[in-house]
């Protein structure tokens, strides 16, 4: 999903951008410019890395089903 419409910045974007020691804002609008335009789209990065971050406390990715 398109999160940041200035940058074209993805979800999966995002994310990668948080396993490459973004977890902060910044560092992820540095890594892939997300949420250094206009900023509307500030909250839904905040969601998909709290998301993220829980994923990786239970060692699953969120919205990806565990390996049967």
């Amino acid at each position: 999903m398109i999160v940041c419409h200035c940058k074209g910045a993805t979800d999966r974007d995002i994310r990668r951008a948080a396993d490459g020691g973004g977890e902060a804002l910044s560092a992820v609008g540095r890594t892939c410019g997300a949420g250094v335009s206009c900023g509307s789209c500030l909250e839904t990065i905040r969601e998909v890395l709290r998301e993220h971050a829980r994923g990786s406390e239970t060692g699953r990715t969120p919205g990806k089903r565990p390996a049967a």
